[in-house]
């Protein structure tokens, strides 16, 4: 009997991504990666995604009070593999090590349009009229 297949995590993955993220959030509040670019820019760590063998973490970044993350994903992806061996001592119960990529998290500015589009009059027009039918 085969398992069905679904794009949706599996609670291991999603376990294993929140332990990585923790990880990789402590290493870079440490400030253990010498780079001058990440020591002096907040960086939040939205989520990370884990492949279903557990081999890749994808993390999704925002840095916070810069407009240009395209600089600091790469500092980040550039020292990956450094990131990467700091994180052994906190996932040593995990039998491979993680390979570490980084991306930048859209999420808020999709969140940041929706909103918009919720303020703006027309919708807000639409609403209103809702409102009066129901009562």
């Amino acid at each position: 009997m085969t398992r069905p297949t679904s794009s949706a995590p599996s609670q291991r993955m999603l376990r294993v991504g929140e332990q990585v993220r923790s990880a990789i959030t402590q290493v870079l509040q440490r400030g253990e990666v010498r780079d001058d670019l990440i020591e002096r820019t907040v960086i939040s760590i939205s989520e990370v995604r884990m492949s279903p063998d557990l081999k890749i973490a994808t993390a999704f970044v925002t840095p916070l009070g810069v407009a240009d993350h395209g600089s600091v994903i790469d500092a980040l992806n550039r020292h990956a593999k450094y990131i990467r061996g700091r994180l052994g001592p906190q996932l040593r119960q995990m039998k491979y090590m993680p390979e570490v990529r980084f991306r930048d998290d859209t999420s808020f500015d999709n969140y940041k349009k929706i909103d918009a589009l919720l303020r703006s009059p027309e919708v807000s027009r639409d609403l209103e009229d809702d409102n009066e039918q129901d009562q």
